[in-house]
Protein backbone atom coordinates (compact mmCIF):
# COMPACT_ATOMS: atom_id res chain seq x y z
CA UNK A 1 0.00 0.00 0.00
CA UNK A 2 1.35 3.06 -0.99
CA UNK A 3 2.29 6.74 0.88
CA UNK A 4 -0.85 8.80 0.61
CA UNK A 5 -0.10 12.08 -0.82
CA UNK A 6 -0.30 13.82 3.00
CA UNK A 7 2.69 12.07 3.40
CA UNK A 8 4.11 12.67 0.81
CA UNK A 9 4.77 16.15 1.74
CA UNK A 10 5.45 15.51 5.43
CA UNK A 11 8.16 13.69 4.05
CA UNK A 12 9.57 16.23 1.50
CA UNK A 13 9.30 18.99 4.00
CA UNK A 14 11.14 17.29 6.50
CA UNK A 15 14.05 16.44 3.70
CA UNK A 16 14.14 20.25 2.91
CA UNK A 17 14.05 21.71 5.90
CA UNK A 18 16.65 19.05 7.89
CA UNK A 19 19.18 19.70 4.84
CA UNK A 20 18.65 23.45 5.53
CA UNK A 21 19.25 22.75 8.92
CA UNK A 22 22.19 21.11 8.82
CA UNK A 23 23.79 23.41 6.28
CA UNK A 24 23.07 26.66 7.86
CA UNK A 25 24.37 25.40 11.00
CA UNK A 26 27.73 24.60 9.37
CA UNK A 27 27.64 27.88 7.30
CA UNK A 28 27.72 29.66 10.94
CA UNK A 29 30.78 27.61 11.82
CA UNK A 30 32.31 28.35 8.83
CA UNK A 31 31.92 32.37 9.84
CA UNK A 32 34.93 34.71 10.99
CA UNK A 33 33.59 37.50 12.71
CA UNK A 34 34.65 40.16 15.64
CA UNK A 35 32.78 39.05 18.85
CA UNK A 36 32.56 40.50 21.97
CA UNK A 37 34.92 43.21 23.11
CA UNK A 38 36.32 41.39 26.33
CA UNK A 39 39.94 41.23 25.39
CA UNK A 40 42.36 41.71 21.96
CA UNK A 41 40.74 37.90 21.44
CA UNK A 42 37.48 38.91 21.05
CA UNK A 43 38.55 42.14 19.09
CA UNK A 44 39.86 40.19 16.68
CA UNK A 45 37.65 38.50 13.54
CA UNK A 46 37.67 34.52 14.69
CA UNK A 47 35.28 31.66 13.85
CA UNK A 48 31.77 30.68 15.05
CA UNK A 49 32.45 28.13 17.63
CA UNK A 50 29.50 27.76 19.88
CA UNK A 51 28.13 24.56 19.61
CA UNK A 52 25.97 25.38 22.63
CA UNK A 53 24.63 28.82 21.27
CA UNK A 54 23.60 26.66 18.74
CA UNK A 55 21.51 24.37 21.01
CA UNK A 56 19.68 27.01 22.51
CA UNK A 57 19.00 28.04 18.81
CA UNK A 58 17.41 24.74 18.33
CA UNK A 59 15.24 24.84 21.24
CA UNK A 60 14.25 28.38 20.63
CA UNK A 61 13.11 27.29 17.17
CA UNK A 62 10.91 24.57 18.73
CA UNK A 63 9.14 26.59 20.62
CA UNK A 64 7.28 28.29 17.54
CA UNK A 65 5.93 24.55 16.95
CA UNK A 66 3.67 25.77 20.21
CA UNK A 67 1.97 28.85 18.07
CA UNK A 68 1.41 26.77 15.10
CA UNK A 69 -0.23 24.27 17.76
CA UNK A 70 -2.16 27.41 19.13
CA UNK A 71 -3.76 28.46 15.70
CA UNK A 72 -4.23 24.65 14.67
CA UNK A 73 -6.64 24.53 17.89
CA UNK A 74 -8.30 27.40 17.25
CA UNK A 75 -8.77 26.53 13.58
CA UNK A 76 -10.43 22.97 15.01
CA UNK A 77 -12.38 25.35 17.20
CA UNK A 78 -13.83 27.27 14.84
CA UNK A 79 -14.35 24.19 11.91
CA UNK A 80 -16.37 22.59 14.95
CA UNK A 81 -18.17 26.02 15.46
CA UNK A 82 -19.67 26.12 11.88
CA UNK A 83 -20.50 21.86 12.03
CA UNK A 84 -23.24 23.28 15.23
CA UNK A 85 -24.03 26.17 13.18
CA UNK A 86 -25.07 23.84 10.24
CA UNK A 87 -26.97 21.27 12.79
CA UNK A 88 -29.95 24.30 13.49
CA UNK A 89 -33.06 23.42 12.55
CA UNK A 90 -34.94 26.06 10.79
CA UNK A 91 -38.40 24.12 10.84
CA UNK A 92 -38.88 23.32 14.48
CA UNK A 93 -36.20 26.31 15.82
CA UNK A 94 -34.63 23.82 18.14
CA UNK A 95 -30.75 22.95 17.83
CA UNK A 96 -28.96 20.16 18.78
CA UNK A 97 -27.35 20.46 22.08
CA UNK A 98 -23.72 19.40 21.82
CA UNK A 99 -21.05 19.99 24.15
CA UNK A 100 -18.02 21.23 22.96
CA UNK A 101 -15.07 18.63 23.20
CA UNK A 102 -12.07 19.97 25.59
CA UNK A 103 -8.79 20.09 24.10
CA UNK A 104 -6.35 18.22 25.82
CA UNK A 105 -3.21 20.27 28.18
CA UNK A 106 -0.67 21.08 26.80
CA UNK A 107 2.14 21.27 29.84
CA UNK A 108 2.94 17.46 30.86
CA UNK A 109 6.49 17.00 32.87
CA UNK A 110 6.47 13.93 30.58
CA UNK A 111 8.49 16.38 28.01
CA UNK A 112 11.40 17.21 29.84
CA UNK A 113 12.44 13.22 29.39
CA UNK A 114 12.74 13.31 25.24
CA UNK A 115 13.97 17.33 26.18
CA UNK A 116 16.88 15.83 27.58
CA UNK A 117 18.06 13.76 25.03
CA UNK A 118 17.19 16.57 22.46
CA UNK A 119 19.78 18.82 24.36
CA UNK A 120 22.45 16.21 25.12
CA UNK A 121 22.66 14.56 21.73
CA UNK A 122 22.44 17.90 19.72
CA UNK A 123 24.91 19.15 21.65
CA UNK A 124 27.30 15.98 20.92
CA UNK A 125 26.67 16.14 17.69
CA UNK A 126 27.48 20.12 17.50
CA UNK A 127 30.76 19.68 19.10
CA UNK A 128 31.48 16.91 17.21
CA UNK A 129 30.68 19.55 13.71
CA UNK A 130 33.55 21.41 14.56
CA UNK A 131 35.80 18.16 13.86
CA UNK A 132 34.44 17.15 10.47
CA UNK A 133 32.98 17.81 7.25
CA UNK A 134 29.25 18.52 6.80
CA UNK A 135 28.77 15.54 4.85
CA UNK A 136 30.82 13.36 7.07
CA UNK A 137 28.78 14.74 9.85
CA UNK A 138 25.76 13.90 8.13
CA UNK A 139 26.88 10.44 6.55
CA UNK A 140 27.48 9.76 10.57
CA UNK A 141 24.32 10.31 11.31
CA UNK A 142 23.13 7.33 9.15
CA UNK A 143 24.59 5.40 11.99
CA UNK A 144 20.92 6.36 14.25
CA UNK A 145 19.15 3.43 12.16
CA UNK A 146 21.25 0.96 14.01
CA UNK A 147 20.57 2.46 17.33
CA UNK A 148 17.08 2.93 16.65
CA UNK A 149 16.33 -0.81 15.77
CA UNK A 150 17.90 -2.19 18.60
CA UNK A 151 16.29 0.05 20.79
CA UNK A 152 12.95 -0.65 19.04
CA UNK A 153 13.23 -4.57 19.87
CA UNK A 154 14.59 -3.29 23.65
CA UNK A 155 12.00 -1.40 24.41
CA UNK A 156 8.71 -1.25 21.48
CA UNK A 157 9.50 -5.59 21.48
CA UNK A 158 9.44 -5.20 18.04
CA UNK A 159 10.77 -8.15 16.15
CA UNK A 160 14.28 -7.30 14.22
CA UNK A 161 13.92 -9.77 10.92
CA UNK A 162 17.15 -11.28 9.57
CA UNK A 163 17.27 -8.71 6.67
CA UNK A 164 17.03 -6.02 8.74
CA UNK A 165 20.03 -7.42 11.08
CA UNK A 166 21.93 -7.61 7.66
CA UNK A 167 20.88 -4.18 6.61
CA UNK A 168 22.43 -2.97 9.67
CA UNK A 169 25.15 -4.46 9.47
CA UNK A 170 26.01 -3.06 6.08
CA UNK A 171 25.02 0.42 7.40
CA UNK A 172 27.94 -0.27 9.87
CA UNK A 173 30.30 -0.50 7.26
CA UNK A 174 28.82 2.11 5.66
CA UNK A 175 29.76 3.71 8.76
CA UNK A 176 33.13 2.99 8.86
CA UNK A 177 34.57 3.87 5.57
CA UNK A 178 33.08 7.25 5.67
CA UNK A 179 35.06 7.48 9.41
CA UNK A 180 38.09 6.48 7.53
CA UNK A 181 37.75 8.83 4.90
CA UNK A 182 37.66 11.61 7.20
CA UNK A 183 40.63 10.33 9.71
CA UNK A 184 42.67 9.87 7.02
CA UNK A 185 41.93 13.11 5.12
CA UNK A 186 44.52 15.36 6.18
CA UNK A 187 43.25 18.85 6.64
CA UNK A 188 44.16 22.18 8.84
CA UNK A 189 40.74 22.75 9.57
CA UNK A 190 39.60 19.29 11.34
CA UNK A 191 42.48 18.71 14.00
CA UNK A 192 41.00 15.86 15.56
CA UNK A 193 38.57 13.89 13.50
CA UNK A 194 38.48 10.97 15.50
CA UNK A 195 37.11 12.89 18.49
CA UNK A 196 34.35 14.25 16.09
CA UNK A 197 33.12 10.78 14.95
CA UNK A 198 33.63 9.52 18.48
CA UNK A 199 30.88 12.44 19.59
CA UNK A 200 28.93 12.18 16.90
CA UNK A 201 28.26 8.21 16.56
CA UNK A 202 27.52 8.86 20.53
CA UNK A 203 24.85 11.72 19.63
CA UNK A 204 23.15 8.92 17.72
CA UNK A 205 22.70 6.70 20.13
CA UNK A 206 20.96 9.90 22.32
CA UNK A 207 18.80 10.81 19.37
CA UNK A 208 17.34 7.16 18.60
CA UNK A 209 16.76 7.19 22.39
CA UNK A 210 14.73 10.53 21.59
CA UNK A 211 12.95 8.99 18.71
CA UNK A 212 11.69 5.87 20.48
CA UNK A 213 10.66 7.87 23.47
CA UNK A 214 8.44 10.48 20.96
CA UNK A 215 7.33 7.37 19.07
CA UNK A 216 5.47 6.54 22.77
CA UNK A 217 4.14 9.88 22.93
CA UNK A 218 2.61 10.55 19.61
CA UNK A 219 0.92 7.06 18.80
CA UNK A 220 0.20 5.57 22.05
CA UNK A 221 -0.65 8.32 24.44
CA UNK A 222 -1.51 10.82 20.98
CA UNK A 223 0.40 13.91 21.47
CA UNK A 224 0.24 16.74 18.73
CA UNK A 225 3.22 16.40 16.74
CA UNK A 226 2.93 20.11 17.73
CA UNK A 227 2.88 19.97 21.14
CA UNK A 228 5.64 17.17 21.29
CA UNK A 229 8.28 19.83 19.76
CA UNK A 230 6.86 22.90 21.30
CA UNK A 231 6.99 21.68 24.73
CA UNK A 232 10.73 19.95 23.74
CA UNK A 233 11.76 23.28 23.00
CA UNK A 234 9.75 25.50 26.13
CA UNK A 235 11.79 22.95 28.13
CA UNK A 236 14.74 23.14 26.91
CA UNK A 237 14.84 26.99 26.63
CA UNK A 238 14.54 26.85 30.20
CA UNK A 239 16.87 24.55 31.40
CA UNK A 240 19.68 25.86 28.80
CA UNK A 241 19.01 29.61 30.46
CA UNK A 242 18.91 28.41 33.75
CA UNK A 243 21.03 25.56 34.04
CA UNK A 244 23.34 25.33 30.74
CA UNK A 245 24.39 28.78 29.66
CA UNK A 246 25.74 29.95 33.06
CA UNK A 247 27.75 26.67 33.78
CA UNK A 248 29.92 26.66 30.80
CA UNK A 249 29.61 30.60 31.05
CA UNK A 250 32.00 30.62 34.58
CA UNK A 251 33.18 27.18 33.34
CA UNK A 252 37.41 28.13 32.48
CA UNK A 253 38.19 27.12 28.82
CA UNK A 254 39.46 28.49 25.60
CA UNK A 255 36.91 30.64 24.47
CA UNK A 256 36.86 34.36 24.58
CA UNK A 257 37.02 36.24 28.50
CA UNK A 258 38.43 32.32 28.94
CA UNK A 259 35.30 31.14 29.28
CA UNK A 260 34.37 27.32 27.99
CA UNK A 261 31.49 29.10 25.63
CA UNK A 262 31.08 33.05 25.93
CA UNK A 263 27.47 33.47 24.91
CA UNK A 264 28.19 37.38 24.87
CA UNK A 265 30.56 36.28 22.14
CA UNK A 266 28.08 34.43 19.99
CA UNK A 267 25.11 37.67 20.40
CA UNK A 268 28.00 40.10 19.38
CA UNK A 269 28.76 38.03 16.32
CA UNK A 270 25.54 37.82 15.22
CA UNK A 271 24.91 41.50 15.70
CA UNK A 272 28.46 42.37 13.64
CA UNK A 273 27.43 39.89 10.55
CA UNK A 274 24.19 40.15 8.61
CA UNK A 275 24.94 37.49 6.98
CA UNK A 276 25.67 35.24 9.88
CA UNK A 277 22.11 36.73 11.23
CA UNK A 278 21.11 35.53 8.55
CA UNK A 279 21.85 32.13 8.20
CA UNK A 280 21.08 31.97 12.44
CA UNK A 281 17.66 32.84 11.89
CA UNK A 282 17.65 30.33 8.97
CA UNK A 283 18.90 27.44 10.69
CA UNK A 284 16.25 28.91 13.93
CA UNK A 285 13.14 28.24 11.47
CA UNK A 286 14.36 25.25 9.54
CA UNK A 287 14.35 23.77 13.14
CA UNK A 288 10.81 24.62 13.86
CA UNK A 289 9.93 22.72 10.62
CA UNK A 290 12.10 19.73 10.78
CA UNK A 291 10.88 18.98 14.20
CA UNK A 292 7.50 19.61 13.15
CA UNK A 293 7.89 17.58 10.02
CA UNK A 294 10.15 14.59 11.64
CA UNK A 295 7.35 13.94 14.21
CA UNK A 296 4.43 14.30 11.84
CA UNK A 297 6.18 11.73 9.75
CA UNK A 298 6.86 9.51 13.22
CA UNK A 299 2.82 9.97 13.57
CA UNK A 300 1.72 8.84 10.33
CA UNK A 301 4.04 6.43 9.82
CA UNK A 302 7.21 4.85 12.40
CA UNK A 303 10.16 6.19 14.02
CA UNK A 304 12.25 4.38 11.51
CA UNK A 305 10.33 5.87 8.13
CA UNK A 306 11.76 9.40 9.86
CA UNK A 307 15.54 7.52 10.14
CA UNK A 308 15.12 6.82 6.59
CA UNK A 309 14.18 10.35 5.12
CA UNK A 310 16.70 11.81 7.33
CA UNK A 311 19.68 9.67 5.74
CA UNK A 312 18.69 11.17 2.49
CA UNK A 313 19.20 14.63 4.02
CA UNK A 314 22.90 13.55 3.61
CA UNK A 315 23.51 13.12 -0.54
CA UNK A 316 21.35 16.74 -0.15
CA UNK A 317 24.05 18.04 1.93
CA UNK A 318 26.86 16.54 0.04
CA UNK A 319 25.70 17.85 -3.08
CA UNK A 320 24.73 21.74 -1.69
CA UNK A 321 28.38 21.83 -0.17
CA UNK A 322 30.23 21.27 -3.15
CA UNK A 323 28.05 23.59 -5.03
CA UNK A 324 28.67 26.36 -2.71
CA UNK A 325 32.40 25.81 -2.48
CA UNK A 326 33.14 25.82 -5.93
CA UNK A 327 30.48 28.28 -7.19
CA UNK A 328 29.86 30.34 -4.69
CA UNK A 329 32.77 31.38 -2.23
CA UNK A 330 35.18 28.87 -1.22
CA UNK A 331 35.21 29.80 2.62
CA UNK A 332 32.56 27.84 3.06
CA UNK A 333 30.88 24.63 1.97
CA UNK A 334 33.51 21.70 0.95
CA UNK A 335 36.24 20.89 -1.62
CA UNK A 336 35.83 17.15 -3.26
CA UNK A 337 39.20 14.87 -1.88
CA UNK A 338 40.87 13.28 -4.46
CA UNK A 339 42.84 11.19 -2.06
CA UNK A 340 39.94 9.94 0.09
CA UNK A 341 36.55 10.80 -1.59
CA UNK A 342 36.41 7.56 -2.82
CA UNK A 343 36.17 6.42 0.68
CA UNK A 344 33.01 8.71 1.42
CA UNK A 345 31.39 7.76 -1.60
CA UNK A 346 31.52 3.91 -1.37
CA UNK A 347 30.58 4.65 3.07
CA UNK A 348 27.55 6.36 1.49
CA UNK A 349 26.33 4.04 -0.97
CA UNK A 350 26.66 1.16 1.56
CA UNK A 351 24.42 3.37 4.30
CA UNK A 352 21.75 3.61 1.47
CA UNK A 353 21.85 -0.08 0.62
CA UNK A 354 21.64 -0.88 4.45
CA UNK A 355 18.77 1.25 5.06
CA UNK A 356 17.02 -0.17 2.07
CA UNK A 357 17.53 -3.92 3.11
CA UNK A 358 16.32 -2.58 6.66
CA UNK A 359 13.23 -1.13 5.76
CA UNK A 360 12.61 -4.38 2.81
CA UNK A 361 12.61 -2.14 0.08
CA UNK A 362 14.98 -4.41 -1.96
CA UNK A 363 12.78 -7.95 -2.94
CA UNK A 364 14.67 -11.31 -1.97
CA UNK A 365 11.85 -13.44 -2.86
CA UNK A 366 14.08 -14.66 -5.90
CA UNK A 367 16.81 -16.07 -4.05
CA UNK A 368 15.14 -19.73 -3.40
CA UNK A 369 17.10 -19.87 0.00
CA UNK A 370 15.29 -16.69 1.14
CA UNK A 371 12.05 -17.62 -0.33
CA UNK A 372 10.31 -19.66 1.73
CA UNK A 373 11.34 -17.66 4.89
CA UNK A 374 10.09 -14.27 3.31
CA UNK A 375 6.64 -16.01 2.92
CA UNK A 376 6.82 -17.35 6.79
CA UNK A 377 8.02 -13.64 7.86
CA UNK A 378 5.07 -11.73 6.25
CA UNK A 379 2.38 -14.00 7.31
CA UNK A 380 3.56 -13.64 10.55
CA UNK A 381 4.01 -10.01 10.33
CA UNK A 382 1.13 -9.42 9.21
CA UNK A 383 -1.00 -11.17 12.24
CA UNK A 384 1.11 -8.90 14.40
CA UNK A 385 1.76 -5.71 12.79
CA UNK A 386 -0.57 -2.94 14.53
CA UNK A 387 -2.21 -0.26 12.06
CA UNK A 388 0.46 2.21 12.64
CA UNK A 389 3.85 -0.35 12.16
CA UNK A 390 4.42 -0.53 8.68
CA UNK A 391 8.03 -0.32 8.67
CA UNK A 392 9.01 -0.01 5.01
CA UNK A 393 9.55 3.58 3.42
CA UNK A 394 7.32 3.26 0.36
CA UNK A 395 4.37 1.21 1.90
CA UNK A 396 2.60 3.15 4.51
CA UNK A 397 -0.62 3.40 5.53
CA UNK A 398 -3.43 5.04 4.06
Amino acid sequence: MGLTNFQYVLAAGMLVSGSLNTIAKKVQNDFVVEGYPYDDAGKLPHKFDHPWFQTLLMFTGEIFCLIGLMVKRYKNKRDYQKQELQRFDPIDGEESVTICPQEPRIFHWVFILPTLCDLVGTSLAGIGLLYVSASVWQMLRGSIIIFAGILSKIFLKKNLRWFQWTGMLITASGLVLVGLSSVLKSSEEHTNPALGIALIVCAQLVSATQMIVEEVFVKKRDFDPLQVAGMEGLFGFVLMCAIVIPVIYFIPGQDVGGRYENFLDALFQIKNNVALTVFSVMYLGSIAFYNFFGLSVTKSLTAVHRTVIDALRTITVWIVDIIVFYAVDKRFGESWDDEYGIFQIDGFILLLIGTAIYNGLVDFSWMPCCRRDAMVINDTSDQNRSPNEDTSLLRGDQ
